[in-house]
């Protein structure tokens, strides 16, 4: 027989009491109550969310670059305008770059009645990016010049904070950028008077973007050989363009510079570097349709999704000649430099800012009961991305010192020389640098360079956030994604080593020797350097500048062979030495502090990538192309 159950009546008061002695007790025993996982609880415990602050107000390093290199005056007013913009970056723009990568463009060819119409449709985050941009002078700083020659500085610090929440129209800057430095250098009236006025301006309403038009189907970087668009002149002076343009990014902006070759009177154009010719091109009519120009498609990319990029097809595109004909490719060199450094910029900046989200995690999540910053080996994995950051974020930073001295007329012969030199350098090195390791050192040096550091950067940054950095909603794959155009976008890390050589070439090695000279008056402080205890690496560092000119004399005779292919490596050996010099003034400076010391101290420790003169003998290519080629054939270098 079942014997009845009765029901103990409880207050509320006593369940309460009751579940606090019995988690009083667990606790005291090692243990916890047992969460309870119904359809209506999905537990207690969530993954902690990294907050981004005000990334002006928490980079330390670059604050201090700032107030070791300004005038009080004008530091004053450049800080104020930076923590306000930072705390706008916080506030607003954080949220409209990711609206932006949630919203690509997309691209509607026709209307309803079968009209062609070439409607590129752009979210309206993108379009918000156009004002912000306009009003906070991003451009207009730099040509406004309201600091003379700190305005540079002033406005690439200022795209420093800007672009990786910019949604990528930093890559719109960059080439408006290039292409106002471009005409202020190029003394033409009218475009002085029309696309410059526009490119400078802080009002929205008149603000203009400008793209650049130089890749077609037959190559990127090798525009001489690639550029099929010709120009036929017109009678009023202007040239109609036909060509496929392959790659365009910001298809939306109001204006682009572009290569082609002029039409002579026999039909004929000249092949070669000698037969490019730079041309103006405005992208709409006054009536507001497009110049004679089709978008056939938007490209489909690994990033920078958030940016229109099409392929365009030039059918009577009305443009104007800008400098002489045939000087296309010296008539680009200024905009060059300009978005080599916007490059530079684009990647210290995705470190940088990977690393506040990272430390800032690192105070929140808990593992094996403790938080990621009390791990040791955890904060040491960040402590050697931390060095790299610093290192190439003060060589940027030096670079667009340099570039203001340009812009102002104030530059140096040595000032000119290492701008042209070591701008390459300075885009191939830091844009390898945020995406991954170089594999071109020798096995040694590779072997030595891992003991020092982490080669695999922006992995090592998503790893750093476990599993969440894998995840897509948490919005850092886009940063990772991004990144990866860096090396790719204005000349291949083998192109800008090349060029390195063409500029010790056409110099006669002065540029090298410039280098070299500047290099050693910013480690000749023996006192300080004793002071901070960094003599040994000042030492250190002043060695591997005598082993490049030592490199550099043995083989320059043969400047078409060894050298180049030493290109790579000579050219990181470069950036190692520049930046290693600037981090030891920089920490020899009165305001430096013990962590500055650490920094110049772990990085001139690092050896030298440059390995020795056997490493790119002939005979070592030779075997290069039989151990590549194994399986295939060497005799199968034609199409197929």
């Amino acid at each position: 027989m079942l014997k009845t159950r009765h029901r103990i009546p409880v207050s509320l008061n006593q369940l309460i009491g009751c579940s606090l002695r019995l988690a009083s007790t667990a606790r005291d025993e090692g243990k916890r109550p047992a969460d309870t996982f119904r359809r209506a609880t999905r537990g207690k415990f969530f993954q902690a969310v990294p907050h981004l602050r005000n990334p002006f107000v928490e980079d330390t390093f670059v604050q201090s670059y700032l107030k070791r290199t300004m005038p009080d005056e004008v530091r004053q007013d450049v800080f104020a305008d930076l923590e306000l913009f930072g705390a706008r970056i916080r506030d607003e723009i954080e949220a409209l770059g990711r609206q932006a990568e949630e919203n690509p463009p997309y691209l509607r060819p026709y209307n309803g009645w079968g009209q062609r119409i070439d409607d590129l449709v752009t979210s309206s985050a993108w379009q918000h990016m156009h004002s912000v941009s306009a009003s906070e002078g991003l451009v207009a700083i730099a040509y406004q010049r309201r600091h003379q020659q700190w305005s540079r500085l002033h406005q690439m610090v200022k795209l420093y904070l800007f672009s990786p929440s910019s949604g990528l129209y930093s890559c719109p800057l960059a080439m408006t950028d290039g292409a106002a430095k471009l005409i202020e250098g190029a003394g033409d009236q009218f475009l002085l008077e029309r696309p410059y006025r526009h490119l400078t301006s802080d009002d929205p309403k008149h603000f203009w973007t400008s793209g650049q038009w130089m890749t077609e189907r037959g190559g990127g970087s090798d525009v001489a050989g690639g550029t099929d668009t010709v120009a036929t002149p017109q009678s009023d002076g202007t040239y109609h363009l036909h060509g496929y343009k392959w790659f365009t990014s910001a298809t939306d902006a109001n204006m682009a510079f572009t290569l082609a070759r002029v039409v002579d009177n026999n039909g004929l154009v000249t092949n070669g570097t000698k037969g490019l010719s730079l041309f103006y091109v405005e992208t709409r009519k006054e009536d507001g349709t497009y110049n004679n120009l089709e978008i056939q498609c938007l490209k489909n990319k690994l990033g920078t999704r958030q940016l229109p990029t099409a392929e365009l097809l030039l059918d009577g595109t009305e443009a104007r000649l800008v400098g002489e004909q045939g000087r296309g490719v010296p008539g680009i060199s200024s905009m060059l430099t300009i978005t080599r450094l916007h490059n530079s910029i684009a990647a210290v900046a995705g470190m940088r800012r990977f690393l506040q989200l990272s430390r800032d995690y690192s105070t929140k999540r808990v593992t094996f009961g403790s938080f990621l910053a009390d791990h040791p080996l955890h904060m040491q994995t960040l402590a050697r991305m931390e060095v790299e950051t610093r290192g190439c974020t003060l060589f940027t930073l030096e670079m667009c010192r340099l570039l203001g001295l340009d812009d102002c007329g104030m530059a140096s012969p040595t000032d000119a020389h290492l701008l042209r030199l070591l701008t390459p350098v300075l885009k191939l090195y830091t844009a390898k640098q945020i995406c991954g390791p170089d594999h071109s050192f020798s096995q040694l040096v590779l072997f030595q360079l891992c003991l020092y550091e982490p080669w695999w950067w922006h992995p090592e940054s998503l790893e750093s956030f476990g599993g969440q950095g894998y995840i897509e909603d948490t919005g850092l794959p886009t940063l990772f994604r991004d990144a990866q155009v860096l090396p790719i976008w204005e000349g291949t890390t083998n192109i800008l080593s090349l060029d390195v050589l063409r500029v010790l070439q056409k110099s006669n090695l002065e540029a090298l020797k410039s280098f070299v000279s500047l290099v050693k008056s910013r480690i000749s402080n023996t006192r300080q350097l004793e002071r901070k205890d960094l003599l040994p690496s000042a030492v250190a560092l002043g060695g591997k500048v005598d082993r490049v000119v030592s490199f550099v004399s043995d083989t320059h005779p043969q400047l078409g062979s060894v050298m180049e292919s030493a290109a790579r490596d000579f050219s990181y050996s470069l950036a190692h030495i520049f930046i290693g010099a600037l981090l030891l003034e920089h920490a020899t400076s009165p305001s430096a502090m013990p962590q500055d010391t650490a920094v110049a101290s772990r990085w001139c420790s690092r050896p030298l990538p440059l390995a020795e003169k056997s490493h790119y003998l002939p005979s070592e290519h030779n075997m290069d192309l039989v151990m590549v080629m194994d399986g295939r054939g060497l005799d199968k270098r034609a199409n197929e």
